[in-house]
């Protein structure tokens, strides 16, 4: 009822475009803000009543709770994970990516719950994860909830995902700026004004909303730290180096906890509860390994009450990370910390239980740093080195290792430590750790999850998917020429009359010679001079071929799609000839940007249908589902409607659109047309219903 209400109710008002989205924005913002203000007091009371008041109950039990209590805190989130929302196990993150790319941002909204309860009994439970992966992914539930009620476009209902995503970056952290870039640069990776101005509105509107609750300071109180010489950016350059290596550490572990826990072959239920039995195994044990690195026992949290010696490794470890920034932790316990702390989170996410690796990234950047710093120290000992300093620049360079994200790093650490004095440093290491992460190992923690099923996230795309789309398919069989003996004057004409940007370049022969862009024209006209270095020569003597570029680059027509965008990338081409193997000096077709954009449309259709028609066999024994092909009749009152438009059933999916030789993505404005051919999934029940609606 929902579905239809609201889209009829914005159909109605018919507000301008701008205002829609704007008010969406601050909507999604602030119902982000207030499930971060929630989710935060969650954990807290969870925390306090797991570790205080549970543990009181049997006093005699010791240090033994530490194991008991993520054990008991996993079984209960579990259950809710598996039964409720799958979307919810692990960081979520990728979960998002995975709909903004194959789903048009779509996310069912039962994730947004699921994800809050699982998420705050993990961390508070003592699960060492952080709480802003699950805001991020609540906020992107809640933006999508929102474009599906309103009917909104798959783009729109992406915009609103990203508002979600970037609001619960800045709720969580009070950090707008970083919520901001987070969006663009990690889920979107590519900045459109309307986007961008959408996301802006949606941080301010939710970092107001947890400033009102949880106050305007600074998530971490640092003294004032500069650099003290030109000559210590190197310094901070080599702890970028070390911060890409101990990023690719992290990712890989956690990569490998979650493929042993997968293949473990025990139910899903329970798995959770494993891998809290290992982190609490860790942190019971973890002070006897801290005597290993001469560490005091009050330093390694050994005592009780437990409320007030919860081990370093469990949580989110926000407090702890404020004391390193202060310099006051010793170097053994930081050292140790750098390796437990991936291997606690990987216990943690990897065994299937719910939370973020945000957090554990930076306070793993901050161990490393204080950790180099006091080597530097003992180096060079007639230096002014402040431990802190490295341990600040440290969160965001591991953060941006195994995010692959600098500028969200160094944004969102200046503005949890509110010091600007570090900025060069933070932009060094952080460039450095994330240029040589990328180098050595291509995923990041994020995008590992994807590319294990099968989705290569870039550009916002699954460029995977192009490896199934040939060139012939989607190019521009009969492109516009031009001859390379016309005249400049002909060439502008041309310009003027067709509205395109470039042209390949043919001769008497019909062969390719090369190709001429509007800017090659324009350089032209401005400086005739330098071109041709003659004077006073008019425009209708220049010949096309003076200013084409010659031998272009070009692709074959059987190549991948994926082939002609590697060759296009390294000077950003905007079109490329397409030639024959047999004489590559016969062209055959031109490819270009839109061209590309229809193609990845194409391999998202073949994609799910691939994947449809997987599951469909496994669905055949089960009557009460089927699958459905028909042809949309001249009768039909659908002809004319947009998908959007028709009332159908929740569990009925238009799969597939097929009109002649081409696939029509089936999002909420698809028109439909006489004679398409539709795949539907519905159940048996309605199987003549659809038949009669479309045939």
């Amino acid at each position: 009822m929902k579905k239809r209400f609201f889209p009829k109710l914005l159909d109605q008002l018919g507000p301008r475009e701008g205002v829609v989205l704007m008010f969406m924005s601050v909507a999604v913002g602030a119902a982000t803000g207030f499930a971060a203000v929630f989710f935060i007091r969650l954990i807290s009371i969870i925390h306090q009543f797991a570790f205080g008041e549970v543990a009181a109950t049997l006093p005699g039990l010791g240090r033994l709770w530490l194991i008991v209590i993520p054990v008991c805190g996993a079984l209960i989130g579990g259950p809710i994970i598996v039964f409720f929302a799958r979307e919810a196990k692990g960081h979520g993150v990728p979960e998002v990516m995975q709909a903004l790319i194959l789903r048009g941002g779509r996310i069912r909204p039962r994730v947004a719950i699921a994800k809050i309860v699982s998420s705050a009994l993990c961390i508070g439970t003592g699960g060492s994860a952080g709480r802003e992966g699950p805001i991020v992914q609540v906020g992107s539930t809640l933006g999508s909830t929102l474009g599906q009620w309103l009917g909104f476009s798959d783009e729109r209902t992406k915009n609103l995902v990203a508002c979600g995503a970037a609001a619960g970056i800045a709720a969580t952290f009070n950090a707008p700026i970083a919520g901001i870039i987070f969006a663009v640069e990690v889920l979107l990776c590519e900045i459109q004004v309307t986007v961008f101005g959408n996301v802006v509105v949606a941080a301010v509107s939710a970092s107001i909303v947890s400033q009102f609750f949880l106050g305007t300071s600074p998530a971490f109180s640092v003294p004032a730290y500069a650099m003290h010489s030109p000559w210590e950016i190197l310094l901070y350059v080599i702890l970028g180096l070390l911060a890409a290596l101990i990023g690719i550490f992290f990712i890989r572990l956690l990569d490998f906890f979650e493929t042993w826990f997968d293949k473990m072959n025990v139910p899903q239920l329970v798995k959770p509860a494993i891998g809290a039995l290992m982190l609490g195994s860790l942190a019971f044990f973890y002070p006897h390994i801290s005597s290993m690195m001469t560490v005091f026992p009050g330093d390694s949290r050994l005592g009780l009450p437990l409320l007030d010696n919860v081990p370093h490794v469990y949580g989110s470890g926000f407090d702890f990370i404020a004391q390193v920034l202060q310099g006051d932790v010793s170097f053994g316990l930081l050292l140790m910390l750098v390796f437990l702390k991936p291997l606690a989170t990987s216990f943690t996410l990897g065994s299937g239980n719910s939370g973020g690796v945000f957090a554990p990234s930076l306070f793993t950047g901050a161990m490393l740093g204080g950790a180099f710093g006091y080597v530097i120290k003992y180096l060079f000992p007639s230096f002014p080195i402040e431990i802190g300093a490295y341990a600040l620049v440290g969160m965001a360079s591991v953060f941006a290792a195994a995010a692959r994200a600098p500028l969200t790093a160094m944004l969102i650490v200046f503005e949890m430590s509110n010091d600007y004095m570090l900025i060069l440093p933070l932009m060094a290491a952080g460039m450095t750790a994330s240029f040589v992460a990328n180098w050595l190992y291509s995923d990041s923690i994020y995008t590992i999850k994807l590319t294990k099923r099968g989705i290569h996230f870039e550009q916002g795309r699954d460029m995977d998917i192009m490896q199934g789309v040939m060139v012939e398919e989607v190019m521009n069989h009969s492109p516009v020429t031009v001859n390379r003996e016309q005249t400049l004057a002909e060439l502008f004409a041309l310009f003027q009359e067709t509205r395109l940007r470039g042209f390949p370049v043919t001769g008497q022969d019909n062969k390719l010679y090369g190709c001429v862009s509007y800017q090659d024209m324009e350089r032209t006209i401005q400086d005739v001079d330098r071109t041709l270095e003659r004077k006073d020569i008019p425009l209708k003597d220049i010949t096309v071929w003076d200013v084409a570029t010659p031998q272009p680059v070009t692709v074959f027509p059987d190549e991948p799609i994926w082939a002609a965008i590697r060759k296009m990338a390294p000077r950003d081409l905007a079109r490329m000839p397409v030639v024959t193997r047999q004489d590559p000096e016969i062209m055959v077709g031109l490819i270009s940007r839109s061209d590309i954009l229809k193609a990845y449309q194409v391999g998202v259709q073949r994609k799910q249908q691939g994947k449809l028609m997987s599951e469909e066999t496994a669905l055949r024994g089960d009557r009460d589902i089927c699958f459905v092909e028909l042809v949309v009749a001249r009768s039909s009152g659908c002809v004319g409607k947009t998908l959007g438009e028709l009332s159908l059933h929740q569990s009925t999916s238009i799969v597939s659109i097929k009109r002649k030789n081409a696939v029509v993505t089936p999002g909420s404005s698809a028109i439909f047309q006489e004679g398409d051919t539709l795949t539907i999934f519905c159940r048996t029940v309605h199987e003549q219903e659809m038949r009669e609606l479309f045939g």
